[in-house]
């Protein structure tokens, strides 16, 4: 890639919709939290349990995503959390995010979530008022531990959370697995209440998930969803719906759902109409980031400066803020854009 396309990639700007809190803390935010919380961790046990050149197994991955959560014991660690992601965001041109987060995760710890929703809000704040960034929340479930489920919907639907920044439930763990019927009455309770289904699917399982989370959840987001390019049909509907795929070449590349860059159908899906946005998952776990996605999605993946372009104010459209806030950062990112093409520099 020449210099100038990589600088035009750094000083765009971009909106993220799939990236998870707990996979976005880098080494040095872990070390802070083991320290404040009196847990033995040290830099070389961080590097051993993730594994950036590709992990063996989905387990082996979230075994390495549970060491965040591992460090995390207090309400200020969640502020801390949210802020430090900010920082991220900043350094990347990300103006906005919406960051996952699984409230399950943390039941042990036995802190209400308006708390800790609070204290994410605190770091959210502290971010903005530095750099301009703006992240909102989606709590996710975990297919494989359903029991939450209808509690962790119930604050999420309430207005303290929805005031507070939640704008989608989202849906993780092993999509293979049939949907309990915990999680089929959590996501219809929050449909019924105007929150979005945003789920995890078609990226461990095949179409057969997609079509799952499009019919029973409802869902017209969805977290990666590549391997629906497996079913014909499935993408001529996902075209022809306008239904936004949040797609992640590298975590795709390093959980071995593709072998290599060259063979993800992230082009295929964008020439086949659908919605596609590039995004960084689990930055801190696959030695990424987004201008790097944003770098293997024209140098590995064949998309043009203009596709890419187009993926950015894809994710600003299918953003789940409401509609005035929503025209009002399409408005800016045009600017943004226009003031690069002329060569003004805004970014």
């Amino acid at each position: 890639m020449d210099a100038a396309t990589s600088m035009f990639i750094d000083r765009m700007p971009k909106a993220e919709l799939h990236v998870h809190l707990e996979g976005s803390a880098e080494a040095d935010t872990l070390l802070l939290l083991a320290a404040r919380n009196g847990i033995a961790l040290s830099r070389e046990d961080i590097a051993a349990a993730r594994r950036p050149a590709g992990y063996a197994s989905f387990d082996h991955f979230a075994r390495a995503l549970l060491m965040t959560v591992h460090c995390v014991r207090a309400l200020d660690d969640f502020a801390e959390l949210a802020y430090r992601h900010g920082a991220a965001m900043a350094r990347q041109n990300i103006r906005y995010a919406e960051v996952t987060w699984t409230p399950q995760l943390y039941g042990h710890l036995r802190l209400p979530l308006d708390a800790v929703l609070e204290a994410l809000n605190a770091g959210r704040a502290r971010a903005c008022d530095e750099w301009g960034v703006e992240m909102r929340w989606i709590p996710d479930l975990v297919r494989s531990f359903p029991k939450p489920a209808l509690r962790v919907q119930a604050w999420a639907v309430s207005p303290k959370a929805r005031e507070g920044g939640v704008v989608a439930l989202g849906l993780g763990g092993p999509e293979d697995e049939a949907l309990a019927p915990e999680i089929r009455e959590a996501f219809a309770r929050a449909r019924a209440a105007g929150l979005p289904a945003n789920p995890h699917a078609g990226e461990g399982a095949g179409p057969a998930s997609v079509w799952t989370a499009l019919r029973e959840l409802g869902a017209r987001r969805l977290g990666h969803g590549v391997r629906a390019i497996e079913d014909e049909a499935l993408v001529a509907h996902l075209a022809e719906e306008q239904i936004t795929l949040e797609v992640c070449p590298t975590s795709n590349v390093l959980l071995q759902v593709f072998p290599i860059y060259a063979a993800h159908p992230l082009k295929r899906l964008l020439a086949a109409g659908c919605r596609v946005t590039v995004n960084s998952d689990d930055p801190a776990l696959f030695g990424s980031d987004l201008c790097g996605e944003y770098r293997h999605a024209v140098a590995d993946c064949g998309l043009t400066l203009a596709e890419l372009k187009d993926s950015v104010l894809a994710a600003v459209a299918a953003s789940h803020l409401p509609d005035t806030e929503r025209e009002a950062l399409r408005h800016d990112f045009e600017e943004r854009f226009e003031g690069l093409d002329s060569g003004e520099g805004r970014a």
